[in-house]
C-alpha cells in the first residue's frame, strides 16, 4: 500500500483506524493493576534487575516510608561529588576515568589511567572511508538519527561482529566510547551543510587530547576552545555518564542485550530510547521555555512577575500547553539533583566570563520559588527539585554549542554506562526480559472475505 498526495483521505481514515484500535480504557490498567512504565502506583520503579554499576538515591526508608533527602549519585559504590572534587584537585579531565571505572568497576591508577587514554586515543578515529561513505553521503536532519546507524552500520567495519565474548565485547565498547564523538561531529557537519546550507568543516580527532577537548575542537570552525570551556564539558560528561539501570536507555541495552544480539545493535538502540524527548531530548524543551520566559517576563528579577508566568505553564495558559515546567521535578530524585547541583555551580564561573550572569540569576532563580508554586497550584507535597536538563542546555549553550548537539553530546557520555550495562547483562543476566501483557481486547468469529462490508 503506497499512500501519496492522491491517497491523503485514506491515510486520514486509516489512521482514524488505527487510533480506534490501538485506543486502551485507562481503568482497564487499574482494574488490572498493571504496572504501567514498570512503575507502582505511587511512581516507584518495579524492581526488574539487580547492577552492580551505578545507583540514584533519593530518599530513605524509615518506618517502611520514604523519608526524602538530598540525592546522591552513585558510580561503581563511589560518590561522584568525590569523584570530581578529586578530578578538581588534580586539574585532570575526568570522563575517562569515570568510562574505566563504569567498565572495570575500578578507579586506575595513573599508569592504568595513562595505558586506557592511549587506547582511546587510537581508536578515536573512524575507521577507512567511514565518514565519507557512511555519514556524508548519507546526512541526516537529526544527529542522533545519525549517530544511531553510524553505530548500526560500525558492524560492517568489524571483522568479528557476532563475538559476544566478554573480551569482544569489551574490544567493540571501548572503539564506541572512543569514536562517539567524532560520530556526532562530523554527523553534525554533514547536515551543517545538507541542510543548514552553512560551510562543512572536517577536523580529525587527536589521540593527545580528552574527550572534551576533542569534540570542542571538531565542532569549531577554528578549532579552538579554552581551559575553562574543556572543563565544564568534561564536568556534564562526568555527570551523564550513569545513572543505574533503570532509566529508559540502559534498560533498553539490558533487554535487547538480553536476547543474545550484537554489541552494535544494542548501542543503536539505546540512541533511539536517549533521542526522545522524554529522556535526552528534555534539556532541549528546557531551552524552548526559557526563550518564552525571557520574551514573556520583563524583569527576570522579580519574583511575582516571574511566579506569575509559571503559574500558567502549569495551567496550561502558557508555553506549548503541556502544563510541565521543563527541568523540574525528577523521578527518584526528591530534594535535590547532585547533578543539577554540581553543574549549577561550575556554570556559575562560565557565566560570568561569558557575559550570561543575569540569564543565569534567571534559573537560579526558578529553582529557588518553583517549589512553592508547584505546591499551591497543585496542592500536591510531592517534593519537587531542579533536574539536571534544566542546567545542561543552558551550559551547552554558553559553551556556544547548538541545540542539535545537545542530545548527541548526553550519548557521548551515556555510552560509557550502556557499554558497562552491555557487559553485565552479557555476564550475569542469563535470560530474555519477558514481561507480561494483557490482552484485553475481545475474541470475534471470522469473517470471510465474500461476507465482509
Amino acid at each position: 500500500m503506497r499512500f501519496d498526495s492522491k491517497r491523503t483521505s485514506l491515510l486520514d481514515e486509516l489512521s482514524l483506524l488505527a487510533e480506534q484500535h490501538g485506543y486502551i480504557d485507562p481503568d482497564l490498567y487499574a482494574k488490572y493493576d498493571v504496572k504501567r512504565g514498570l512503575r507502582d502506583s505511587d511512581g516507584k520503579g518495579v524492581l526488574v534487575g539487580l547492577t552492580g554499576i551505578g545507583n540514584v538515591y533519593g530518599y530513605d526508608t524509615v518506618d517502611g516510608k520514604p523519608v526524602p533527602v538530598p540525592g546522591k549519585l552513585i558510580y561503581r559504590g563511589y560518590d561522584v561529588e568525590d569523584i570530581i572534587k578529586d578530578v578538581e584537585a588534580s586539574e585532570m579531565f575526568g570522563f575517562e576515568q569515570v568510562a574505566y571505572l563504569l567498565l572495570f568497576g575500578e578507579l586506575p591508577n595513573a599508569s592504568q589511567l595513562d595505558e586506557f587514554d592511549a587506547v582511546l586515543g587510537e581508536y578515536r578515529e573512524l575507521p577507512n572511508n567511514f565518514v565519507e561513505d557512511m555519514i556524508l553521503k548519507s546526512p541526516s536532519s537529526d544527529i542522533m538519527n545519525k549517530l544511531a546507524r553510524s553505530v548500526l552500520v560500525s558492524y560492517s567495519y568489524d571483522p568479528n561482529p557476532e563475538d559476544v565474548s566478554v573480551k569482544n565485547v569489551l574490544l567493540q565498547c571501548v572503539q564506541l566510547i572512543a569514536r562517539f564523538p567524532a560520530m556526532v561531529a562530523y554527523g553534525y557537519q554533514a547536515k551543517r551543510r545538507n541542510y543548514d546550507g552553512k560551510s562543512m568543516y572536517l577536523h580529525n580527532p587527536l589521540p593527545n587530547l580528552s574527550t572534551a577537548e576533542n569534540f570542542l575542537r571538531m565542532i569549531r570552525a577554528d578549532k579552538n576552545y579554552d581551559k575553562l570551556e574543556a572543563e565544564l564539558l568534561d564536568l556534564a560528561l562526568i555527570l551523564h555518564a550513569e545513572h543505574g539501570g533503570g532509566n529508559n536507555s540502559s534498560l533498553t541495552v539490558h533487554v535487547v542485550s538480553s536476547a543474545d544480539t550484537d554489541t552494535y545493535s544494542a548501542i543503536s538502540a539505546a540512541v533511539g530510547s536517549l533521542k526522545g524527548r522524554r529522556h535526552g531530548g528534555a534539556n532541549i524543551k528546557v531551552i524552548e521555555m526559557m526563550q518564552e520566559i525571557k520574551e514573556n517576563v520583563q524583569d527576570w528579577s522579580n519574583e511575582r512577575e516571574l511566579g506569575d508566568y509559571l503559574r500558567k505553564l502549569l495551567r496550561k495558559e502558557a508555553g506549548d500547553r503541556s502544563g510541565l515546567v521543563y527541568g523540574q521535578g525528577h523521578a527518584v530524585y526528591t530534594i535535590s539533583d547532585p547533578r543539577a547541583t554540581l553543574l549549577r555551580e561550575k556554570a556559575r564561573g562560565l557565566a560570568e566570563v561569558k557575559g550570561f550572569k543575569d540569564e543565569f540569576e534567571l534559573y537560579c532563580l526558578i529553582e529557588k520559588i518553583f517549589p512553592n508554586i508547584f505546591y499551591e497550584e497543585k496542592g500536591s507535597d510531592k517534593r519537587i527539585c531542579t533536574n539536571v536538563d534544566f542546567y545542561s542546555g543552558f551550559v551547552y549553550s554558553m559553551l556556544d554549542i547548538p541545540p542539535e548537539l545537545f542530545t548527541p553530546i548526553f550519548a557521548i557520555s551515556r555510552v560509557a554506562g550502556w557499554a558497562a550495562h552491555r557487559l553485565e547483562e552479557i555476564i550475569s543476566g542469563g535470560r530474555i526480559y519477558r514481561p507480561a501483557f494483557k490482552q484485553v481486547g475481545e475474541f470475534r468469529d471470522y469473517v470471510s472475505m465474500k461476507d465482509r462490508n
